[in-house]
């Protein structure tokens, strides 16, 4: 049996929805076989992309685990640094350093709520 991709995004949903219920071949029957189908699914998947994670890398999982066994309530540079770069690294993302606190705190939060992940 042919395993499915994971979806990248709402294009790849509708696009399952749409051949589970039959309407795909229906298109197809129509419209022809270019019914712009793969063109509007593209433009979907990226207005409306899921959030892939990646996986901690043995060196992040160990940051993090250090990070994370002392209560801390500031951050100084250099862990600033490490940690945007583990965040944007697992999230996809391409956060740049930050003086805003609460963009911090966030970023500290996702982060916390995969390292506990592997802890389960």
């Amino acid at each position: 049996m042919a395993r499915k991709k994971k979806a990248q995004g709402l294009g790849d949903t509708v696009e399952n929805i749409l051949e589970v219920t039959g309407i795909a071949k229906v298109a197809k029957f129509v419209m022809g076989e270019d019914c712009g189908c793969e063109e509007r699914k593209q433009k979907l998947n990226a207005m409306f992309p899921y959030r892939n994670t990646n996986c901690l890398t043995e060196d992040e999982y160990n940051f993090l685990d250090n990070w994370f066994s002392i209560k801390k309530y500031s951050v100084i540079p250099s862990e600033q640094t490490e940690l945007i770069k583990i965040y944007n690294r697992v999230f996809n993302k391409k956060q740049p350093s930050t003086n805003c606190s609460s963009c911090m705190r966030d970023i500290i939060n996702q982060l916390e709520r995969v390292y506990n992940e592997y802890g389960k």
